[in-house]
């Protein structure tokens, strides 16, 4: 639901992307694809779950643009897609900024109140 008078900061495919990273199945099948194709098979092996359970899944990943799958000729391999992971990427960096900020005003208190910011502490001079 959008509200009157806020203009909508994340791109619809951009919320397919990040609901499918939200499950950790997903999230795990797309950490085994970094490192190369793999068939339905291969992808449920490390699960408890059925092949089907796993197509599932891979169905969510591909219809987010996270993954394509190939026909070759009785297998189905699943291949990582880069390209969608970066828009989401991209997106997040636009707040990285925002968040090291904030976390540094938080930690300037803290530094202050240990004695360890940079501009307060004094030297120690090595005596000749």
């Amino acid at each position: 639901m959008e509200r009157s008078g806020y203009k909508r900061s994340v791109p619809d495919h951009l919320d397919v992307i990040f609901a499918a990273l939200a499950d950790p199945t997903r999230r795990a099948i797309l950490a085994r694809l970094k490192s190369g194709d793999a068939s339905v098979g291969d992808l449920a092996e490390p699960f408890s779950m059925t092949q089907p359970a796993i197509s599932k899944h891979l169905k969510v990943l591909e219809s987010a643009g996270l993954i394509t799958r190939d026909r070759d000729a009785q297998r189905r391999p699943s291949r990582l897609n880069a390209k969608s992971l970066s828009e989401a990427n991209k997106w997040l960096a636009d707040y990285r900024e925002l968040w090291k900020s904030s976390s540094k005003r938080l930690d300037d208190p803290l530094d202050d109140s240990k004695g360890t910011k940079k501009k307060g502490k004094k030297r120690k001079h090595k005596k000749h």
